[in-house]
């Protein structure tokens, strides 16, 4: 068994981040997400960029040191099958968990963080919050 969270559903989201070697440890540690495509080339962005993520999820990262999250997500979610070892992973990686742990709603839970952007992400222990 592995020591990640195990993140089952999303297919991508495509971001700005301050720091993209930052935010990809930060997602690597907690999910386990492994570089897919590391592209130093000339974007349309022309920034450095990588795309990371699993089999089911892709996080397209594009770095803007300058970058506010004002208008941007309010949050993304990932169904997380091993809800229960959450709180405990965030606290061994020192990730804040917001809202002073679970939340609950009426056929789920959830437990909300930010990435090193500033992003916030919504870990529910049932996908679409049983909806």
């Amino acid at each position: 068994m592995n020591n990640f969270l195990q993140a089952t559903s999303l297919d991508h989201v495509n971001m700005s981040v301050k720091d993209l070697e930052k935010t990809v440890e930060f997602y690597k540690k907690l999910f386990g997400f492994e570089i897919r495509k590391d592209d130093n080339s000339p974007n349309k962005l022309d920034v450095p960029s990588k795309i990371i993520g699993n089999d089911s999820i892709k996080l397209c990262l594009y770095e803007d040191p300058q970058m506010s999250p004002a208008g941007g997500i309010a949050h993304f979610g990932f169904h997380v099958a091993n809800f229960d070892a959450i709180m405990n992973k965030c606290k061994e990686l020192d990730v804040e968990v917001l809202y002073e742990g679970p939340v609950e709603f009426e056929k789920s839970k959830s437990v909300y963080i930010k990435d090193p952007s500033g992003y916030d992400i919504e870990l529910s222990e049932v996908s679409g919050g049983g909806l």
